[in-house]
């Protein structure tokens, strides 16, 4: 055989080689490996009776189950749509400002959104509680005589989880009116409409799918709440989640609780496969429609089809109409004026709770009251002092770090296969690697603590950091990706065309272009290992106590402005995040 044709036959070798597709090889593996099989095993484990039915039969006949199932389709439901509510007039005042009002209303919706679930919820704790600021500003206004169980109800269990939730839905809408064309009503102004008429025909069916993309990721974000309802709710509400991890604590026969684990995530999927079905997958990691490198049929004027009317403007010519005609009795004032309300009571009730807390870290009390008799460092000094505080610090802070690096290695390489790759199906490969978002933690908690426990890694570092991974890999791939599609990439041709190979295109032009969205992705990898606390409850031992799982035992069993102090120290810690992310998250923001 001649050299020519051993070099032809050594090329596309040489070329797949060189591909972006190989970088995906080593998420998919991982995910693969340390999250899909666990729970196909999980799967397994729930059919393991005498017959593949049997545990699910009793999941469904015992009216505790059931009842609880129900319940926690109904709390989600509600949720969802008080966030929606509240969600869209903040979305909209965020986007008719300008100038330092919008980047201090967009900072405090987006700094809630990243401070640790338990740390809200505790902040709510406080605010409602018998000496709390509420109780008593009742109290001082003469309301009430003694102060009301504000507590441990359905009514606190909704408040704590729409505030949880509610940036998620902010976010979403707002990105979906930021994408609008300010033309569009514009025109509908220019041409007679009034401002309500515009709204309800113009920007109301335009944003629907943020709206709609928002309402799922809050209804499946709260299928598998747990956290909230037990720290704020009574014994009526329990969620079905919290019977998982009850379950886990105590003796019980292999395979029931692996069947209540699989109702609640089929649930789960059912709902995001019907979404994903009518919407699109691409709600999830909130993105586009990434390209399948095949290539697209050629418009044609036989394929050209009159534009037909959406949902949405049906929807408004049937109830809109007969609403608009009352309504535009009412001035354009009125609607800017039900903005600026109902946003600004949304952006209190996220941030007044968490200023609340951060007061109260510096009380001279022994107990949680607001506000505070005194004033001391006497709960920062119990704190650095505390030897058992500072080793779950020192866990997470190394458990957070590891998985961190992990996180960051594989969803980066990733999103750079994603991205710069022409392979078909690349949605579908994206929905692998951000799947993990809607997978309930206490599903993937318990399907991870069979494997780990074979594994020897249950309490370990590397155990914990990888369990972390999971869920931080979706953040790094949809914070590259989107760094990534901001680079030109006629500049890496560029390079390429002179020479350049490919570890310098991506070393000198590359990563300098992605590096405030790499950096970012790096902190919110390890901010979300750091704030774990459902994995943790499964795959930790008690000698490997982490920062949120102490502040779990102190929630459940005493309250004291310790917790406080770590809610602060967080707080600082989230900021300093978002001031390092700063250029991503304002990256395509419309002037």
């Amino acid at each position: 055989m001649s050299d020519a044709t051993l070099a032809a036959s050594r090329t596309p070798l040489a070329q797949r080689l060189k591909s972006p597709v190989l970088l995906l090889v080593p998420a998919v593996l991982f995910l693969a490996v340390i999250y899909l099989l666990p729970l196909i095993d999980l799967f397994r484990v729930s059919m393991s009776g005498p017959t593949w039915s049997t545990h699910f039969e009793r999941v469904f006949s015992v009216p505790l189950y059931w009842e609880s199932l129900i319940r926690t389709m109904q709390i989600a439901f509600t949720v969802a749509c008080l966030c929606a509510l509240l969600g869209y007039p903040t979305a909209l005042l965020i986007h008719r400002t300008r100038g330092i009002a919008q980047i201090l209303i967009a900072t405090a919706v987006v700094l809630p959104y990243f401070i640790a679930i338990l740390i809200r919820t505790y902040a709510w704790m406080v605010l409602l509680g018998r000496n709390g600021p509420i109780n008593k500003l009742l109290q001082t206004l003469g309301l009430i005589d003694t102060p009301l169980a504000l507590l441990f109800n359905r009514g606190s269990v909704l408040l704590g989880m729409t505030a949880v939730l509610l940036p998620l839905m902010v976010l979403s809408i707002y990105a979906s009116v930021a994408r609008l064309d300010t033309s569009l009503t514009r025109a509908a102004l220019a041409s007679g409409a009034g401002p309500l008429a515009v709204f309800w025909r113009v920007l109301l069916p335009l944003t629907l799918p943020g709206i709609g993309a928002g309402f799922l990721l809050v209804f499946v974000a709260g299928l598998g709440f747990f956290i909230t309802p037990t720290l704020l709710g009574g014994p009526g509400d329990q969620m079905f989640a919290m019977h998982i991890t009850q379950q886990a604590d105590s003796i019980t026969g292999e395979g029931f609780l692996q069947a209540l684990a699989v109702v609640l995530l089929v649930i789960t999927l059912v709902v995001v496969g019907i979404a994903g079905r009518i919407m699109g997958f691409e709600f999830i990691w909130g993105g586009g429609k990434l390209g399948d490198g095949k290539p697209r049929p050629v418009a044609t004027a036989a394929r050209v089809q009159a534009p037909r009317r959406g949902f949405g403007m049906v929807l408004a010519d049937l109830l809109g109409w007969p609403l608009l005609r009352l309504m535009g009795l009412l001035s354009a004032g009125w609607g800017r004026w039900t903005v600026r309300i109902m946003g600004g009571a949304v952006i209190v009730a996220l941030v007044v709770p968490i200023i609340v807390v951060m007061v109260i870290s510096f009380s001279k009390a022994s107990y949680l009251t607001f506000p505070p008799p005194a004033w001391s460092l006497r709960w920062y000094e119990k704190f650095f002092s505390d030897s058992n505080w500072m080793n779950a610090f020192r866990n997470s802070l190394l458990i957070a770090l590891l998985s961190a690096t992990i996180s960051v290695s594989l969803g980066a390489t990733a999103a750079m296969g994603i991205v710069r790759s022409n392979i078909r199906y690349k949605s579908a490969l994206m929905l692998l690697l951000v799947s993990p978002m809607i997978v309930p933690p206490v599903v993937l908690g318990l399907s991870l603590y069979a494997l780990f426990l074979k594994l020897g890694l249950v309490g370990t570092y590397l155990g914990l950091a990888a369990a972390h991974a999971i869920g931080g890999i979706p953040i790094v791939v949809v914070i590259v990706a989107a760094s990534l599609q901001a680079v030109d990439q006629r500049l890496e041709q560029g390079a390429a065309v002179h020479g350049a190979s490919p570890l310098t295109v991506f070393r000198t032009v590359t990563l300098p272009a992605i590096a405030p969205g790499l950096a970012a992705a790096v902190f919110f990898a390890f901010l979300h290992s750091f704030d774990e606390l459902v994995l943790s409850l499964f795959l930790s031992s008690p000698r490997m106590k982490t920062l949120p799982l102490m502040l779990w035992a102190d929630i459940n069993y005493q309250l004291n402005p310790v917790l406080a102090v770590v809610s602060t120290l967080e707080v600082l810690l989230v900021v300093g995040g978002i001031i390092l992310a700063r250029p991503v998250l304002t990256r395509g923001k419309p002037a």
